[in-house]
């Protein structure tokens, strides 16, 4: 999707930009425009090889709080991933406030795979419950602190950081006016009264939190199976319960979903009462991402209609059945 985050580099841009990084000009350059946020380009090199190139907005331009230093946890995520044994693209590169062009960008091999959000192989419950079992492995990747390291939005307790992050998020609404279902104040009240239930976790765990279909690579060479989990830059330390967001979108996660199937194949999850509240506190948080960046990233208005109309009722219809789902569990503060 066209955004006013996305920068526009000229081929000989480009070119210099690969020949001080990878020591290889540009042949050949497209332009990659599923994302929403950062530029991408694949990029073939005179030296034979295909690379991705992902550059991040104009260092002047102001973004969402959550946004600072997106690619630098994109970075770090990689080579925790590819530790834990999640299939990745290979980092060849990352280099941060580029002192010719500013800001920072990476550069990665390129895949020969398909995207899913393009096909739509045979067998996707065995590829959704094989990406369960991936999404498994890399929330056993531990870290110290919870939150946005990189951003500066961090709490000692994912209860303080959850809050710190939607806090965020709300006081972005004074900088970009946008319309919300309630007042930032109101849904803010609604969060924190829903947020004891964050105190069952206690340990960082590196979430992704913007698994879709497109944001995985697929190898349809024989049987279909993933290739690779890409964009991690949205990626935060918390629980990894809220990965089930963004694959459920606008809906909610079911027992017999391969996805969960699959993720309990490698480790334990019980969706207890208190962890549906905990999936509706998630769900606010990504809803009101969809809504409040349009602020800085002014999307084309007939492309983003139908993505902020599903955004304000699921959010409504969230923020609804919260303290429903708060008393049902019956582990509120009195």
């Amino acid at each position: 999707m066209n955004s006013r985050t996305k920068r526009r580099l000229s081929d000989a841009e480009l070119d210099a930009l690969a020949r001080r990084a990878l020591g290889a000009g540009v042949t050949a350059s497209t332009e990659l425009t599923d994302g929403f946020a950062n530029a991408v380009w694949r990029l073939a090199l005179d030296d034979g090889r295909e690379v991705v190139l992902k550059l991040s907005p104009p260092p002047e331009l102001e973004q969402l709080s959550y946004e600072r230093n997106l690619l630098r946890m994109e970075a770090e995520v990689y080579g925790l991933a590819a530790a834990a044994g999640v299939p990745v693209p290979t980092l060849l590169g990352a280099v941060f406030d580029d002192p010719v062009l500013g800001g920072d960008h990476l550069l990665f091999g390129a895949l020969d795979g398909v995207s899913w959000n393009t096909v739509k192989p045979a067998g996707e419950d065995s590829l959704r419950r094989e990406l369960g079992r991936h999404l498994a492995r890399l929330h056993a990747v531990t870290g110290d602190v919870f939150g946005y390291p990189h951003a500066g939005i961090t709490g000692a307790t994912w209860r303080e950081a959850y809050l710190a992050m939607a806090r965020a998020l709300l006081a972005d609404v004074d900088r970009y006016p946008t319309p919300l279902p309630l007042p930032a104040e109101e849904i803010g009240a609604v969060l924190t009264t829903a947020s004891p239930v964050l105190d069952e976790v206690v340990t960082p765990r590196l979430v992704h939190f913007d698994v879709w279909a497109g944001n995985v690579f697929l190898d349809l060479t024989a049987t279909p199976r993933i290739q690779a989990i890409i964009d991690h830059e949205r990626a935060f330390w918390g629980d990894p319960l809220a990965e089930f967001v963004t694959p459920t979108i606008f809906g909610d996660l079911r027992e017999d979903d391969p996805l969960l199937v699959g993720y309990r194949e490698v480790t334990p999850l019980d969706l207890t009462p208190a962890a549906r509240v905990r999936l509706d506190l998630y769900r606010a948080y990504l809803y009101l991402i969809l809504l409040i960046e349009n602020g800085p990233r002014q999307y084309p208005e007939e492309e983003y209609a139908h993505v902020r109309d599903l955004a304000t009722v699921s959010l409504t219809r969230v923020l609804d059945r919260l303290p429903r789902r708060l008393e049902r569990s019956g582990t509120g503060e009195e």
